[in-house]
């Protein structure tokens, strides 16, 4: 059995470090990253490698149990970005230090977890200073 910890280095790993949603660094946050269930339990999903994201407190305290939002352009309900089954740069742009969502997907996720939160954006151009903004995919 793996424990929470090894859980935790392995999805970190997977990450590359950054926040699987919103790309910020752990590095420069106040608080430490958690283990993010992508399709959380109370929803059916499992407490494996194929389910779990690396969160800021950010984006997983407003993701939630949430697994599906409105596309603000549509107005269509679609699922939430999918760290494990969805590549990043498909569903997302940068447009100097805000992301863009590229397609229903992108933009529904963006909307509901702020991911262009003006706190967001600082942090952003603060990792620009530390060469750790574009981060590298």
């Amino acid at each position: 059995m793996t424990s929470r910890l090894d859980l935790e280095r392995q999805v970190a790993h997977l990450a590359a470090d950054p926040c699987e949603y919103c790309r910020v660094h752990q590095a420069l946050q106040g608080a430490r990253f958690h283990l993010e269930h992508a399709i959380p339990p109370s929803r059916g999903g499992g407490t494996d490698l194929q389910n779990l994201a690396w969160a800021c407190p950010g984006c997983n305290l407003r993701k939630s149990d949430r697994v599906d939002a409105s596309d603000p352009d549509s107005g269509i309900t679609v699922p939430l970005f999918h760290p494990r089954t969805h590549i990043w740069q498909d569903h997302f742009a940068w447009d100097e230090y805000h992301i863009v969502g590229l397609t229903a997907i992108g933009r529904a996720t963006a909307t509901m977890l702020d991911l262009n939160h003006p706190r967001r954006i600082r942090i952003r151009q603060a990792e620009q200073m530390f060469g750790l903004f574009p981060p590298i995919f």
